[in-house]
């Protein structure tokens, strides 16, 4: 951990704290890092007491100390945290924005200034050091300003840099994939109740099966329809267990589910972006 930069978050919510968790790891001193919020100061404490952070009574102050700041308070509130750091704020520091929906552009104009603005789309897996994280550059932001962002969410996860107008696609796909996962493992374990299995027992190979499938498709260099075929014994159990999802159109449902909820990222992006210019 050689890193020396001061940053600040602003916002201590569940995204924040697996941020810190991995920052202190592998990343920066928790000396180095600031955490702030709105009004909830045991929440603030707790972060104290847990990784060692500091802590401040207002955004501002925070962001006067730092190098990196981190806007990690809800999307609906970031005009008035900006209104309220605006002041603080320098051409030489970089921020680092978890807000969904608002673009570099947007975050540059309620910074008043040419501020280097990098946004981030990491997912829950990040609680556990596992996210699928995309960041893209704003319009004053460097191949440094970039770097130091992967390095900071590599402490969570992997990172892959994309176009800003692709994030609401990574929004639909591993933003929001963790809950497609969650939903394939609850009708798994209603299956495997149906079909007699104890709880405790169909979890644990449930999950196991579920690992095992990601380190295949991480470590072969096969398509993913390959090694399902692979797998298929003509007249076998799996090919019975396939003809059926064939016949309930899973893949074509699993398409839509990604199509929709890229197409309401883009929605909700828009309605944010219409309320800040209103407001």
């Amino acid at each position: 951990m050689n890193n020396e930069r001061t940053i600040a978050l602003i916002g201590a919510g569940s995204m924040a704290e697996a941020l810190i968790a991995g920052m202190t790891k592998a990343f920066c001193h928790p000396a180095h890092i600031i955490v702030t919020n709105r009004q909830n100061r045991a929440r603030l404490e707790e972060l104290a007491r847990q990784y060692g952070v500091r802590t401040a009574g207002s955004a501002q102050e925070a962001v006067k100390q730092a190098d990196v700041v981190i806007l990690a308070m809800k999307p609906k509130d970031v005009a008035e945290a900006m209104n309220a750091i605006a002041p603080a704020l320098r051409a030489n520091q970089l921020i680092l924005s978890l807000l969904a929906g608002i673009t570099t552009e947007t975050i540059e104009q309620l910074a008043g200034c040419d501020i280097p603005v990098v946004r981030a789309m990491p997912n829950t897996s990040a609680a556990v050091g596992l996210s699928a994280t995309a960041i893209a550059g704003g319009r004053f932001a460097s191949k440094e300003h970039l770097d130091v962002a992967k390095q900071l969410f590599e402490t969570v996860g992997i990172v892959a840099v994309v176009p800003e107008r692709d994030l609401h696609a990574v929004t639909g796909l591993s933003g929001s994939g963790p809950a497609y996962v969650y939903y394939l493992v609850e009708a798994m374990e209603k299956a495997a109740a149906d079909i007699g299995l104890e709880r405790d027992i169909a979890k644990t190979l449930i999950l196991q099966t579920i690992i095992g499938a990601a380190e295949m498709l991480k470590a072969s260099d096969k398509h993913p329809s390959v090694l399902r075929r692979e797998v298929t014994s003509p007249g076998g159990t799996t090919e019975a267990g396939i003809k059926v999802l064939e016949q309930y159109r899973f893949q074509e449902a699993v398409i839509a589910c990604i199509r929709r909820a890229t197409a309401r990222s883009e929605e909700l992006g828009s309605a944010l972006l219409a309320a800040i210019a209103e407001a």
